[in-house]
């Protein structure tokens, strides 16, 4: 049978009392299912405060099983996946936000923030009707969400491809052609930019590195990141440094020894927190300009690094990804 979330106002005391000690986020990436829907969409009754209405719904199958979800719901939380939502020109009950990282600043959102890693009461009180989640929801996170609302968990090999999420998130909110419309627009101004930076830039090398604030160490994105592989190396064509271009890896702390044989000609550069406005990160990246070892890649050499805002660059979806090339453009097409 279908799994449904409680969507009755008059259970709230109910459940927080149950959950209030419940904490943490889950870290663990289960193997997620396929989205399919039944032909014949069953009709549920959704009570509230207010009374009695009937809800059109219809049943889907993820990772977990199969979920009973509104044919349109209208009250959504996507944890992380909020960018996705405001593509579509949904705006989301609460928005994702870990005390140490943060939240997606970019998206501008004036909405509560769900803290993922404190109880559930805050995401119950804002009454979703829809909970969509991603790998940081394991099964027994899945199980606590799907007593708050019905929760679909997005397949990972869905969460690689931007386009790919984007269309199934429009799927489940009932927003399939606006998801066309929006792509559309997306793969045109990939388009666009792509010409512009083959002239700027041909076939120059260029990496993305992330400072990890807490030891100084470096991240390199390779071409299999969800947050850069598929914008910069498929999309826009961008050639990656041979060492990143053969890793298998989304992300790998780069060591000194290969430092010398990174053949980059430009970096983009974001910091794990906070921002290069900040005096410790300023000063990490002043300690990097001048060390020995990064003298030697040619980014260094010619000024080529770019230090850039942290958030959207740490997400793969439409609109960061709309960012990225404005910054792209910016810096390497002026």
């Amino acid at each position: 049978m279908a799994r449904s979330g409680l969507l009755k106002t008059g259970w709230i005391s109910l459940i927080t009392a149950a959950m209030i000690a419940v904490t943490g986020c889950g870290s663990t990436a289960e193997q997620a299912g396929t989205a399919e829907t039944t032909n014949q969409p069953a009709q549920a009754a959704a009570v509230s405060s207010e009374g009695t209405s009937q809800t059109e719904t219809r049943v889907v199958t993820d990772a977990f099983g199969e979920v009973e979800i509104p044919t349109n719901p209208k009250r959504i939380s996507a944890l992380y996946r909020e960018d996705y939502l405001v593509a579509l020109g949904v705006t989301p009950i609460v928005q994702y936000y870990n005390p140490m990282w943060g939240k997606q600043d970019y998206l501008k959102l004036d909405v509560p923030l769900f803290d993922v890693t404190g109880n559930i009461e805050a995401l119950l009180v804002s009454e979703p009707d829809l909970i969509i989640g991603a790998g940081e929801v394991d099964a027994e996170q899945y199980e606590l969400y799907s007593k708050v609302a019905p929760t679909f968990r997005l397949p990972d090999d869905v969460l690689a491809d931007t386009r790919k999420t984007l269309t199934l998130i429009a799927d489940l909110l009932g927003l399939s052609d606006k998801a066309e419309q929006v792509l559309a627009e997306y793969d045109a101004r990939i388009a666009d930019v792509k010409a512009k930076l083959n002239a700027a830039i041909g076939d120059e090398k260029i990496v993305v590195l992330r400072m990890n604030v807490v030891d100084k160490s470096i991240n390199i994105f390779g071409l299999h990141n969800t947050f850069v592989g598929q914008i910069l190396y498929e999309d826009l064509g961008l050639k990656a440094p041979a060492f990143a271009e053969a890793m298998t890896e989304g992300n790998i702390v780069l060591s000194n020894e290969v430092i010398p044989e990174l053949d980059a000609d430009h970096i983009i550069l974001l910091p794990s927190n906070g921002t290069w406005d900040e005096e410790s990160n300023a000063k990490a990246f002043e300690e990097m300009k001048t060390d020995p070892l990064w003298k030697t890649v040619p980014a260094f050499k010619n000024g080529h690094v770019y230090p850039v805002e942290r958030s959207y660059w740490q997400t793969g979806a439409i609109t960061a990804n709309g960012l990225k090339m404005d910054d792209l453009l910016r810096l390497l097409a002026p």
